[in-house]
């Protein structure tokens, strides 16, 4: 969904109040408790975390599923072990209705992106 919103607050506004919803604020949260160092802002239409410019996470709400971008999945979890059984791409975590969060182990690839980039590590596409 590409969103006129202007601020997060007016972006979380704007979401029906559903399954999406709900999802994209417990990715919210544990970008906000790994991460609270980044910015959140609007970049691209979606909630974008940043630091000093520079973009770690966007989240956004589609039709059918919850997107979490970060730049090169494979060189965060390269085995693939935190993100087993999610729908993915190179740079895009899908959640669909069928996902529970808390069964994931998002939250450790959050941080681990962070712990990452915090060691001047390449994240980017």
């Amino acid at each position: 969904m590409q969103s006129d919103a202007t601020t997060p607050d007016d972006f979380l506004t704007s979401l029906d109040s559903d399954w999406r919803r709900q999802t994209l604020e417990q990715i919210r949260a544990i970008i906000q408790r790994e991460a609270a160092e980044l910015d959140e802002s609007m970049h691209y239409k979606m909630l974008g975390y940043s630091a000093d410019g520079e973009f770690i996470f966007h989240l956004n709400v589609q039709k059918s599923y919850v997107s979490l971008y970060v730049g090169d999945i494979s060189k965060i979890d390269p085995d693939g072990a935190l993100l087993d059984g999610l729908d993915l791409g190179k740079g895009c975590i899908r959640f669909k209705a069928s996902t529970s969060v808390p069964k994931t182990k998002i939250d450790v690839f959050i941080a681990r992106t962070i712990e990452c980039w915090k060691r001047g590590e390449d994240v980017s596409c």
